[in-house]
C-alpha cells in the first residue's frame, strides 16, 4: 500500500488531482489546507504569507497522517504544497517511501487558475510570488514532475504508469 504525496504552490490542482487519483487507488484523500490553524488560515486570509514556524507543526501533524497509514498499511493521497525540501523531508518522517507527484506550472496558469476560485482561504499575488519565491522544486531523484496545462486524468494515469515503472 501506497501513501502519496500530491504537491505544488497554490493553483496547481493538488487537491482535484490528489482526489482522483486516491479514487483511482481505493485510497484516503488528506487535504492539506483542511489541517492549517485558525491562526495560518487567517493570515492567509489577510494576504499574508507563512513562514517556516507558522508551516512547521502543520507539516508534523500530516507526516502523523502518513505515519498512521503506513503503520496499517493503507493507501493514502495528501494534497499539500511541501514547497521546501526539508517540508518533504519532515513528511517522509512519517513514511519514507513517500511518492511524490509534483505538479508544474507557469506563473500565467497559476494566476489564471487562482483567480478562478472562489471561497478559498489564499488570496493574492503577494501571497502566490512569495510560493514561487520558496520553492525548492523536487529533483528526478525526489519526485515525478509533470505539467499542469495537462488534464488531470492524463496526469493521473501518468503518474500511475510511473509508480508502476519503478
Amino acid at each position: 500500500m501506497q501513501r502519496i504525496l500530491v504537491m505544488g504552490v497554490s493553483g496547481s490542482g493538488k487537491s482535484h488531482v490528489g482526489r482522483l487519483l486516491a479514487a483511482r487507488l481505493g485510497a484516503t484523500f488528506i487535504d492539506g489546507d483542511d489541517h492549517h490553524s485558525p491562526a495560518s488560515i487567517d493570515k492567509m486570509g489577510l494576504g499574508i504569507p507563512l513562514d517556516d514556524e507558522d508551516r512547521r507543526e502543520w507539516l508534523e501533524a500530516l507526516a502523523g497522517f502518513l505515519a498512521d497509514h503506513r503503520e496499517r498499511q493503507a493507501p493514502l493521497v495528501i494534497g499539500c504544497s511541501a514547497l521546501k525540501r526539508r517540508y518533504r523531508d519532515t513528511l517522509r518522517r512519517g513514511d519514507p517511501g513517500l511518492a511524490i507527484l509534483f505538479l508544474n506550472g507557469s506563473r500565467e496558469q497559476l494566476r489564471q487558475r487562482l483567480g478562478q476560485r472562489e471561497g478559498h482561504f489564499f488570496k493574492g499575488d503577494t501571497m502566490l510570488d512569495s510560493q514561487l519565491a520558496d520553492l525548492e522544486p523536487p529533483g528526478a531523484d525526489e519526485a515525478l514532475t509533470l505539467d499542469i496545462a495537462w488534464s488531470p486524468e492524463v496526469l493521473v494515469e501518468t503518474f500511475l504508469r510511473w509508480q508502476a515503472a519503478g
